[in-house]
């Protein structure tokens, strides 16, 4: 199963969901694989302690640029790899806007070589709808899209939505939304004003789980950890715990 998960906005907490979920089975004991096709590479820097020494001919830039097969490093935590990133993919939309191959499906035809030595597939998306999700969402199976609370952050889901069904429509017609996510939740009003309209707007696709705003996410982060690792009885490990069981059944 490969899911992406993605925002159109940065900050909404889509960087520490691919980390959590993905370490999250990995710690079960699956088999799982971490795409990250972020520029900012903030995924790759938490997973990877030695990700300073990794140049670009090592990163999924060359995957996205030059068609290389996928560059799989093993992580700090068991059974799960990651495929880097580099800061470069932040141009790569120049270099893809005037290729004349199936640009969008660059990283899939890559990922369909060796996505069986995997159960789980996550794709750390970049905070805007650029070539790289749309090579995200063709080569996905399903797609959850990440909301924190905000106008702005609710007026964006119309716009990743319509790349979601154009997705749908010309490259990957098998491409589900698996659902959206409410992270950084707290107990202002505009908080719960924001959920009330989220479930409203998208009745049965929001996840029962909320992730709450906490601040041991970035504190784990900051120490090269998941959640799990740093502070497993934490708020925060806690909801993607109960997340994992909503959506795996673990």
């Amino acid at each position: 199963m490969i899911i992406a998960i993605a925002s159109q906005k940065g900050g909404t907490g889509k960087t520490s969901t691919s980390i959590s979920l993905a370490s999250g089975l990995a710690r079960k004991g699956k088999k799982v694989l971490l795409l990250d096709v972020d520029s900012q590479a903030n995924s790759s820097k938490v997973l990877l302690s030695q990700y300073v020494e990794i140049g670009k001919e090592d990163t999924i830039y060359e995957t996205i640029i030059n068609c290389n097969p996928l560059p799989i490093h093993a992580t700090s935590v068991p059974h799960l790899d990651i495929a880097p990133s580099h800061i470069l993919l932040a141009d790569t939309d120049v270099e893809l806007t005037t290729a004349l191959d199936h640009r969008e499906a660059r990283l899939k035809n890559e990922l369909d070589k060796m996505k069986d030595q995997y159960e789980y597939v996550f794709i750390d998306c970049p905070p805007a709808l650029s070539w790289l999700t749309v090579n995200a969402f063709t080569a996905a199976d399903q797609v959850i899209i990440v909301v924190s609370p905000g106008y702005f952050e609710l007026d964006s889901l119309m716009q990743i939505n319509r790349t979601l069904q154009k997705i749908q429509r010309f490259f990957n017609p098998d491409l589900k939304l698996r659902g959206y996510l409410f992270t950084m939740s707290d107990s202002t009003r505009n908080s719960g004003v924001s959920l009330q309209i989220l479930r409203q707007t998208y009745t049965g696709k929001v996840f029962n789980t909320i992730i709450p705003r906490n601040t041991d996410l970035r504190d784990a982060h900051m120490n090269q950890q998941d959640i799990f690792s740093y502070s497993p009885s934490s708020n925060a490990a806690q909801a993607y715990t109960r997340l994992l069981d909503e959506m795996f059944h673990l």
